[in-house]
């Protein structure tokens, strides 16, 4: 068999392009990796990407302004490939990455901090509706043949809200590239924004905030009584601008790493989230990294204080204690290395080997 023979033709699909998107972070890390394994890839999408962020061929754009619509157009498409490795739900697949965690399980963790009547409109709601109705057909197992979880949490999920075999979902962690921490970028970012190299300085990175838990992260520092101050990465409701006069607002960015530099603590204290992306780069970058049993990410804490720290959703006294916790400059810098080398254990490189592991699984049933 010569070389060419034993390339695989993967397409990817991903609906939409955001240039702030966690998942268009992973998708071009992975794909990254499937490239320089020698492997030929197309993307499957509703929007054009830019060339800077999909340098690796042609983008297929199909329509889609609705998860529906989109896994429908997807699904007419001729196969000219070996594999279809899918972001979204969608109709039929060899690999479903399940990234954005189980619809169902969201939806039901989202009604313990909403009004009973909010939580009945949304069970009408189309959208939701229509995302439901596409996770069944992701999970199951005669529509696709492997599901990849970033973590236990998902799988658990998985196996709690439908019937998909247990052998056929495989736990690859997400991978980080870590970058070089610059004193420059720090003084840089905390000039910005008019803070101090004194300072104790909170990040918190993402998008949906409600979601993501700001409020409860602004309530905990709020609660610290001007000991840190809280900067916020991301894009959300401009209902949150009053949260605390300790809470500075960036705006989305199409880099965190230079607010990595500028950070002393990573607060994550989300409603639901499969496995962050960004509680790994924080950790990568040194940070201590303070989130919730809700977020996959959690799992890599178990049992490993000098990392960070666990609470409950919703738990403001809990991330307050957490926080005093890591104010002294002191302790975060003795246990720095670790959270450094715990990080390195993820790479980019050992998640892309592993995906592709995976597909040829899957394309070998």
């Amino acid at each position: 068999m010569g070389l060419r023979d034993s390339i695989m033709r993967i397409a990817l699909a991903r609906r939409g392009y955001s240039s702030t998107g966690g998942a268009e972070v992973y998708l071009s890390r992975l794909v990254r990796g499937l490239v320089e394994n020698g492997e030929e890839v197309v993307l499957y999408s509703s929007d054009e990407w830019p060339v800077k962020a999909w340098p690796y061929g042609k983008v297929r754009c199909i329509p889609g302004d609705t998860p529906l619509k989109f896994a429908r157009a997807l699904h007419a498409q001729r196969r000219d490939f070996d594999c279809l490795l899918s972001l979204e739900r969608v109709l039929e697949c060899d690999v479903y990455r399940a990234g954005d965690g189980v619809h169902a399980s969201w939806l039901c963790r989202r009604r313990k901090f909403e009004p009973v009547w909010k939580a009945w409109f949304r069970s009408l709601n189309h959208k939701h509706m229509e995302i439901l109705k596409l996770e069944r057909f992701a999970f199951d197992p005669r529509c696709t043949a492997m599901v990849i979880v970033n973590s236990r949490m998902v799988l658990e999920e998985i196996l709690k809200y439908y019937n998909f075999p247990r052998e056929r979902i495989l736990l690859i962690p997400n991978g980080v590239q870590p970058r070089p921490i610059s004193s420059r970028d720090r003084m840089h970012i905390r000039n910005q924004y008019g803070l101090s190299s004194e300072e104790t300085v909170v990040l918190f990175a993402g998008t949906g905030w409600k979601r993501k838990g700001l409020y409860f992260a602004a309530e905990a520092i709020r609660a610290l009584k001007g000991q840190a101050k809280l900067l916020v990465v991301g894009q959300g409701s401009s209902k949150y601008a009053s949260l605390s006069h300790n809470t500075i607002f960036a705006g989305p960015t199409t880099c965190v790493a230079p607010f990595y530099a500028a950070a002393d603590i990573f607060l994550l204290p989300t409603i639901y989230d499969p496995s962050s992306n960004a509680c790994l780069e924080a950790l990568a970058s040194g940070l201590p990294v303070i989130t919730t049993f809700s977020n996959g990410f959690s799992e890599l804490l178990e049992n490993e204080a000098e990392l960070g720290n666990v609470v409950e959703v919703g738990d403001v006294g809990g991330l307050t204690v957490a926080l005093e916790r890591w104010l002294p400059r002191e302790k975060r810098a003795i246990s720095r290395h670790m959270r450094m080398e715990a990080a390195a254990a993820f790479s980019v490189e050992r998640n892309a080997q592993q995906t592709l592991d995976a597909i040829k699984i899957a394309t070998s049933r």
